[in-house]
């Protein structure tokens, strides 16, 4: 088979049932796959699936055991050569995924390709980045990252549009869409399942990079994606003490001690 569409809900019913929606109106020309994954949410996924989309694999883990987690019992669940890992708050189109499995099929030293993610007015958001420094977490999730020093850190932490007018190889992306090659995750492993939530896209491609994988980022293959997720969040006190800055903060953490030799 030579793509699995894997996709992972937490309480997001609605927005897994629009992307299946759209997903299912393609029409590739090989075998592909579709597979749900359900982290405890208890929204009632499973009967949604069994009435509306009985085609699509389900897979539910008893706990909420986070991103990379989740997404690993998709993967050991899944038969494509190529892993199209999908948050269900984007709008995916046959054109841009075929353009991915393309990209992987013309060039069998990348492991990871990722298209450009776009909000609904056309902006391009940032998904790709230079590898993070101690004072990246600081500066994104606190005010200190309106300072001058800290707009200086955040412009270099993050690539231009200019240099994204391409395709161009990148440190690394966000986990929110991208293809990933099996044979490169056979060789360097599955999400790090030490990180919850947050830097285990990052850690992944740290992995590619060092066994000599590439990771690339595809402008012409664009998709929407809603602009809700908080991974920089507003940077106010009260974002300081949210829960999810701490789980980004401990993430933090996990990723510098173990790249500390890097």
């Amino acid at each position: 088979m030579k793509l699995s569409i894997i996709v992972l809900n937490y309480k997001n019913k609605n927005l897994v049932k629009y992307f299946l929606k759209n997903v299912l109106n393609f029409n590739f020309d090989f075998n592909w796959e579709i597979l749900a994954i359900d982290n405890a949410s208890n929204d009632g996924l499973n009967q949604l699936l069994k009435k509306e989309f009985p085609v699509v694999k389900f897979i539910s883990s008893p706990k909420n055991i986070g991103m990379g987690a989740g997404n690993n019992l998709g993967i050991k669940q899944s038969k494509g050569d190529y892993l199209l890992i999908a948050n269900p708050d984007i709008t995916l189109n046959q054109e841009s995924a075929q353009k991915l499995v393309d990209f992987l099929n013309q060039n069998p030293r990348v492991a990871i390709a990722a298209p450009k993610m776009i909000n609904p007015d056309g902006t391009r958001q940032n998904t790709c980045y230079h590898w993070p420094k101690l004072l990246t977490f600081i500066y994104r999730r606190t005010w200190l990252g309106t300072t001058s020093a800290g707009k200086r850190h955040l412009q270099q932490f993050s690539y231009s549009s200019d240099e994204l007018r391409e395709p161009k190889q990148v440190d690394w992306v966000l986990g929110g869409c991208f293809l990933i090659r099996r044979k490169a995750l056979d060789e360097v492993g599955l999400f790090d399942e030490n990180f919850f939530l947050f830097l285990e896209d990052t850690d992944l491609c740290r992995r590619m990079w060092q066994k000599n994988w590439q990771v690339w980022y595809l402008p012409q293959a664009a998709i929407i994606h809603l602009p809700h997720r908080l991974s920089a969040g507003e940077r106010t006190i009260k974002d300081a003490f949210s829960r999810l800055t701490w789980i980004h903060l401990i993430s933090w953490l996990k990723y510098f001690w173990k790249w500390r030799s890097a």
